[in-house]
């Protein structure tokens, strides 16, 4: 196996404290590869709430600290782990149309923000072959409450974070399978990286300096306020 995807990085520190205490609490590393795979991806999936983040390219162990996470920090989260584990993985990176993220993003923050929004999901190597598990982004809670938020839709759903074929059944359980739950917005492919730090060192989001304070100040509070909305439906 190549070392690079394994290896740690400014952003994948799994060798914080902090993810180490939970590889060591959870027994992570106790479990078979495909048991240590699952279960650090429904942590992360459920564990770590469907939330946004005072930027892309923080470490793993402040996601970890926040509690919550969107598509970019949860991946990172995500690899962190699975790396600290012995689980080789990389980052895929793409950008989607915003109009998925209607909903959850409102007025002006909505309006602010460019149409195409840089998204990454993270691979990870099981048994010869790369599984692309992006519906990590999502917290079973959050999209329970979506679902009954809208409970006449039964076929393809865009908003609200989301973006699938089959709103009722998406494939967001991991069984040798890849998973998705944002893939429907995509609209370009920037390609797999070692890490995000490499990845968000070349695509970095396409917003000015002062829309990015006021996201970071005001528009991803009022965010946050929207999921947990929905989550408490």
């Amino acid at each position: 196996m190549d070392e690079r995807y394994l290896k740690k990085t400014p952003m994948l520190d799994h060798d914080s404290d902090t993810i180490q205490e939970l590889i060591t609490k959870r027994g992570w590393n106790k479990l078979n590869e495909y048991d240590r795979i699952r279960a650090i991806y429904e942590f992360v999936r459920d564990e770590i709430e469907f939330g946004y983040n005072i930027d892309d390219a923080i470490p793993a162990s402040a996601v970890l600290k926040d509690g919550y996470g969107q598509c970019n920090t949860k991946s990172t989260l995500f690899m962190a782990l699975l790396r600290a584990c012995g689980i080789p993985c990389r980052i895929h990176g793409f950008t989607i149309d915003k109009k998925l993220q209607k909903g959850a993003m409102t007025g002006f923050v909505y309006r602010s923000a460019p149409d195409s929004i840089v998204h990454t999901w993270a691979e990870v190597l099981f048994e010869n072959r790369w599984y692309q598990l992006e519906a990590v982004i999502l917290d079973r809670d959050y999209l329970n409450g979506l679902r009954d938020k809208n409970p006449d839709c039964t076929g393809s759903f865009c908003g609200y974070g989301v973006a699938v074929k089959d709103f009722k059944e998406p494939v967001i359980d991991f069984d040798r399978n890849d998973t998705y739950i944002q893939s429907e917005g995509i609209n370009s492919d920037l390609g797999v990286f070692d890490s995000p730090d490499e990845f968000f060192a070349k695509h970095p989001q396409k917003i000015g300096v002062i829309k990015k304070a006021a996201f970071r100040l005001f528009g991803r509070h009022l965010m946050n306020r929207n999921v947990k909305r929905i989550r408490n439906i």
